[in-house]
């Protein structure tokens, strides 16, 4: 299904220009100008956010192809010759316009599933639950968002009969724009909890908000063990029972109820729930009849959601034993895109537990975010129950497969093995995975990415162990997300012009240099920062291309800066001398190239910089470097993050900006200034100048209370446990013998030391971790490679994970313990940790 440029213009209430004179089929709609596809076929639509305006990418997606657009600036018209322009007053809602119309094209069946939590859990699992009765549309990962279910019901086909898409919200209002959209006829309800409770008068303001998307649905399954929940849904149901208009979806009917509960009258009862080593067996009556499934799984949020399921598929009138069959095929939901480090210098992205068009699509744009390797290879299976011919299915992914510059495909599968003639390029095949590692050899992967994309029934779990690099049981994992979202706070309170640095020095605090600075470049910010030169060169390397300034460089890397477009700090005459010097041997003036320089000041940290009376000389020395640009000055704070040191902020800041100045003026060209750091840009947004440099708060650590409120914890150090012992009375544990046992007491033997940087000073009950959310005390003296911890009171067992430190125990409690700061946490755990990055 298509659309003509000129039918979307009059549905979107839009002045069209026309620049292209091709007849303008329309099938994709983009807001995202990094994730192009077809770009022949698609339709731009210029968003306008806090912090960034797709309006500036116009002219790059006109040169990518992209020549149709939806616009709220009148200044973007006629920006190409070559392109068509759709003129509104709001690009959203011309996206959410168009999408409620293509919505009211279709008339089968639509399940809106919103709450706080497992919404894209339940939805994958009815599609896995669902898929052989029907053609499934719905949402791509969680595309829940203002943005993202119009996107996700634009996927509507005919060839679909059931549509399945999630709705979330953070604001009061923004319910009703969803509902629109989606127009569900039956609703799901999962729970309630604190996400973004701040945006809201109250608990019960947001979930009437909720409840919003299911106004005019036939029927709503819920559980009524949350009171609050059903207080209002009966207040809803009240009221339309007594409202006279007719509602859309349900024809003017009441909608119909379908409840569970573990403790009150409902249409689904639950009994007795026995959890197994490895499943849980759920008993319940309905219609008066005992009945049972069998879930792979033991935890609670996973026997809540599954419960979900078989409510929703008993008002569709599933049998029992029907259901029972299908919740066995139940499998972990992938939410987030794990990359590790892999053998022979891979990387391995594993996004091994489902496969399809959507979830492939979005895999492929975060592997096409990744430039350390040129090589990309994709290992995908066949794509099950799609509904589609196979050979409209594969020419897809297969056109997917070009355009996202994939070098080489290894199909996996029957199927896609039949459908090999569609593919280009490099390519290999095999009939199922036991086949593919019946043939493997060793060197078959070496310095490339690699993409696993499959469905669960082919074991691609197997395939990532033995690509992954062999490392111990202790890992630190990144979240990605969180990082982007802590980005985007700091965005939200500077100025719209100002520029931001960010800082991946020491290893980017320990979470990796390399993919941190590629996920900052990704999201656009305008300057990277490392301590040396050999940082920078690793940067370079991996196809970082932002500028990159070097705060400490060494004499010794002066070439090397130059050869690959690093920009050094320069702190006093010496090293300004020595950098000339090697930028005069390496450039001719016939060139006349100039190498971008950053002027430190000292305006009171007396660490590194030149002062107030080394200036007029300072002046007069740059302008008879021909060689040098001056491309920003800046300074230190020495105490922004805390408030008994303001009245010295404030007089740095004023010192800055009057040697700033004083500097600017004696120059032509525009001279960036920065001294704010990140506790700077929160508490001083008055000196913001023209760039600042956000570091530690990139990683969730603020320096007020309010300010951590508004953060994400980025980091996790997580370990196992390698053994459990009882320890008898009067026993001691570990070096020296410190633990001592008072009582009978149970210990497990954890893999972390002090060799992975867990600090001694953690030892003898100082430092807890967290084991299955309960805090075990650290006994014992804390050993290289492993620690014991107390856990007697918790119910654990060998190979439990347990945390470090992470959102349940921040780091900053670890930093009280030690007598230090986060910093020094997280820059001192140790390199033979292995990196874990994951994108949900």
């Amino acid at each position: 299904m298509y659309y003509i440029i000129h039918h979307i213009s009059k549905i979107i209430n839009g002045q069209l220009q026309l620049g292209d004179t091709t007849f303008a089929e329309i099938k994709n709609l983009i807001t995202d100008s990094r994730k192009i596809v077809s770009p022949e076929n698609s339709l731009f639509f210029a968003l306008k956010g806090a912090r960034n305006d797709g309006h500036q990418y116009i002219k790059e997606l006109i040169s990518q192809g992209v020549k149709n657009f939806v616009v709220s600036n009148p200044l973007s018209l006629g920006v190409g010759v070559e392109a068509n322009f759709i003129l509104v007053a709001d690009t959203l809602q011309a996206l959410q316009s168009l999408s409620v119309h293509h919505r009211k094209k279709f008339s089968y069946p639509v399940i809106g599933i919103t709450g706080s939590n497992g919404k894209t859990i339940v939805k994958e699992w009815l599609y896995t639950l669902l898929r052989e009765q029907y053609n499934i549309v719905r949402s791509p990962k969680s595309y829940n968002s203002q943005i993202g279910v119009p996107l996700s019901v634009w996927m509507m086909k005919e060839e679909n009969d059931l549509g399945i898409f999630e709705a979330g919200i953070s604001l009061k209002g923004e319910m009703e724009n969803l509902e629109k959209i989606i127009q569900p006829t039956i609703g799901i309800f999962t729970n309630i909890g604190t996400a973004h409770d701040e945006n809201f008068k109250d608990h019960h303001e947001k979930i009437i908000e909720k409840l919003k998307l299911f106004v005019n649905c036939k029927a709503l399954i819920f559980c009524k063990d949350h009171a609050d929940v059903f207080k209002h849904i009966s207040h809803l149901l009240h009221e339309q029972k007594r409202s006279t208009l007719p509602g859309r979806g349900a024809g003017g009917e009441v909608i119909k109820q379908f409840s569970w509960s573990r403790e009150h009258k409902a249409d689904l009862e639950i009994g007795q729930i026995q959890k197994l080593t490895t499943e849980t067996i759920i008993e319940a009556f309905y219609k008066e009849q005992l009945i049972a499934i069998r879930i792979p799984f033991i935890d609670d949020a996973s026997i809540e959601n599954a419960i979900q399921c078989w409510a929703l598929m008993l008002y569709l009138n599933f049998s029992n034993d029907s259901i029972a069959d299908k919740m066995l095929l139940l499998s972990p939901v992938a939410m987030r895109l794990e990359m590790k480090e892999g053998i022979n210098n891979c990387s391995i992205i594993n996004d091994s537990y489902n496969s399809d068009i959507g979830s492939l699509t979005i895999a492929l744009d975060f592997l096409n975010q990744q430039k350390q390797h040129q090589k990309r290879t994709v290992v995908l299976s066949d794509i099950l129950q799609s509904g589609k011919d196979e050979n409209i299915l594969y020419k897809e992914v297969a056109d997917l497969i070009k355009k996202k510059n994939v070098n080489r495909l290894i199909g996996i599968g029957s199927a896609i093995s039949r459908q090999a003639n569609l593919f280009d390029g490099e390519k290999l095949f095999y009939n199922s995975t036991e086949d593919f590692f019946a043939n493997y050899k060793a060197d078959l992967f070496e310095e490339e990415t690699i993409l696993l994309k499959g469905a669960r029934t082919f074991g691609f779990e197997r395939i990532s162990k033995l690509l992954q690099q062999k490392a111990h049981e202790t890992v630190l994992e990144i979240n990605l997300n969180a990082l982007i979202h802590n980005l985007n706070f700091y965005r939200s309170i500077i100025r719209p012009e100002t520029k931001m640095m960010c800082m991946v020095k020491a290893f980017a605090y320990g979470s990796g240099s390399f993919e941190i600075a590629n996920t900052l470049q990704f999201h656009r910010v305008n300057y990277l920062a490392v301590a040396y030169a050999d940082e920078g060169v690793e940067l370079r390397k991996g196809g970082i291309t932002l500028p990159i300034m070097v705060m400490s460089p060494e004499e010794q890397s002066f070439d090397t800066m130059i050869d690959y477009n690093l920009e050094p700090e320069l702190y006093s005459f010496r090293v300004l001398k020595i950098f000339n010097e090697a930028a005069q041997r390496k450039l001719s003036n016939a060139e006349q190239k100039k190498i971008s320089i950053h002027l430190k000041l000292d305006t009171g940290m007396h660490r590194l910089g030149f002062e107030e009376n080394d200036l007029d000389q300072l002046i007069l020395d740059l302008k008879q470097e021909t060689h040098l640009h001056v491309q920003s000055v800046f300074s230190h704070l020495a105490g922004s993050d805390e408030q008994v040191h303001d009245n010295f902020t404030k007089e740095q800041i004023e010192k800055f900006r009057h040697m700033s100045s004083h500097i600017q003026s004696a120059f032509d060209h525009h001279i960036m200034r920065h001294i704010l750091n990140s506790a700077g840009i929160v508490r001083f947004p008055d000196a913001q100048f023209e760039m600042v440099r956000l570091g530690i708060g990139l990683h969730g650590i603020g320096s007020t209370d309010a300010e951590n409120k508004m953060l994400q914890h980025v980091a996790t150090l997580k370990t196992t446990i390698s053994q459990i012992k009882n320890i008898a009375a009067g026993e001691t544990i570990g070096y020296s013998r410190k633990g001592i046992a008072k009582n009978d007491i149970r210990i497990a033997t954890v893999a972390i030391g002090y060799a992975d940087g867990l600090n001694r000073k953690l030892s003898n009950d100082i430092g807890k971790m967290i084991v299955n959310g309960k805090p075990a005390s650290i006994i014992g003296n804390v050993c290289m490679d492993m620690c014991m911890l107390d856990v007697t009171q918790i119910d654990c067992k060998e190979g439990d994970d347990v945390i470090v430190f992470g959102k349940e125990y921040p780091i900053e409690n670890i930093a009280q313990q030690t007598g230090t700061i986060a910093y020094e946490v997280l820059t001192g755990i140790s390199q033979r940790v292995k990196r874990v990055y994951y994108h949900e």
